[in-house]
């Protein structure tokens, strides 16, 4: 019996394909109410509290997007479950009473997400004309007192066009706007974490001399965010340093939680959310296999990254799958974790 299971349904995938999304991009499915409640069923026996989610890629995706937050409170153990500060910028544009609706929810701050300009913007995205559906979503968000967050990808793709993305903020007077309905602006630029597609583009990420032309009103603002005084505390080290750190580390660990969250996809596969969704990751089937294996499988850590984990110390995995002489910047967490699914690809049968 754990704590707490935290279950998500991907149960319509998702209108972009961005290329930084640490989930993959996967094909989208068409799942129902009563699936969302058969996967719900399955989990509930097993935790003392439950807590359902109707999707892990793009929240509010399907037309029905009402009836399943409501269905998602009623098959969680929580009174009302968390939407976070996250929306669907394609819905935004396409139903106007998307954004009402989330201020009634208590939504005070929305997190919209840039790559530069409206070019780099499409084409991390995956799809033309999302750049300007995310304007045309500030200012709706805006006129419903909704505040913003902007966050930043950064590779060294896209440095040189951070510049527009400051004069965005400043053209669009975004501070301003978000002040006038009491609510800080916030922004933050990042490289995100190394797995799913942005594992893909691990040769363009940062360096530190990359962090001299992130423009500086985006400094200000990432700093402030994540309460730090310097870029390179955001950035983490690099790989060289890390590698020299952890290739003698003999340790290994247990990837198990009492509060668990499991992805579900489109074809019921389960994975936990340490990482993208990926064969290595895998639990199980939920309609073949059933909760109980799949449960049984994650407490003695039997997916294959979990396996490699328990059993591999980290240093034979770095000196393995690392580079000891590459300055890419990685926080030391996100580093193991792209050293554990390199470590688990490259040994796959």
């Amino acid at each position: 019996m754990f704590d707490k299971i935290f279950v998500c349904l991907d149960m319509a995938g998702c209108p972009n394909r961005c290329r930084h999304c640490w989930l993959g991009c996967t094909p989208n499915g068409r799942l129902h109410a009563d699936d969302l409640r058969a996967v719900a069923a399955a989990f509930r026996p097993y935790a003392r509290q439950l807590e359902v989610a109707s999707w892990y890629r793009e929240p509010d995706y399907l037309p029905e997007y009402r009836a399943l937050w409501d269905l998602e409170n009623q098959l969680s153990d929580r009174r009302t479950v968390t939407h976070w500060e996250l929306l669907s910028v394609w819905r935004a544009v396409r139903d106007e009473a998307y954004i009402p609706w989330l201020k009634t929810l208590g939504i005070r701050s929305a997190q919209l997400t840039l790559f530069g300009g409206e070019q780099m913007t499409d084409d991390y995205t995956g799809r033309p004309g999302a750049y300007a559906e995310i304007l045309a979503t500030m200012d709706r968000l805006l006129k419903n007192a909704i505040a913003l967050r902007i966050q930043v990808f950064v590779n060294k793709e896209n440095l040189t066009d951070l510049e527009v993305v400051a004069d965005l903020i400043q053209s669009h007077r975004l501070e301003e706007r978000c002040a006038a309905i009491g609510m800080p602006f916030a922004a933050f630029v990042h490289q995100g974490s190394c797995d799913g597609e942005n594992a893909k583009r691990v040769a363009i990420r940062p360096t530190p001399e990359d962090l001299a032309q992130i423009p500086p009103l985006l400094v200000e603002h990432t700093l402030r965010h994540f309460g730090q005084t310097s870029l390179e505390a955001v950035f983490g080290q690099t790989e060289q340093t890390l590698f020299s750190e952890l290739e003698a580390d003999g340790t290994t660990a247990s990837l198990v939680s009492e509060q668990p969250v499991f992805f579900v996809d489109k074809d019921f596969k389960v994975y936990p959310n340490r990482s993208a969704p990926a064969p290595y990751w895998c639990l199980g089937d939920l309609r073949e296999d059933g909760a109980d294996k799949i449960l049984n499988r994650y407490q003695n850590g039997a997916s294959p990254a979990q396996q490699a984990r328990k059993d591999v110390p980290l240093g034979a995995m770095v000196r393995a799958c690392g580079d000891p002489s590459s300055r890419r910047l990685f926080s030391k967490d996100d580093y193991i974790d792209y050293i554990l699914n390199t470590y688990c690809e490259v040994t796959a049968p």
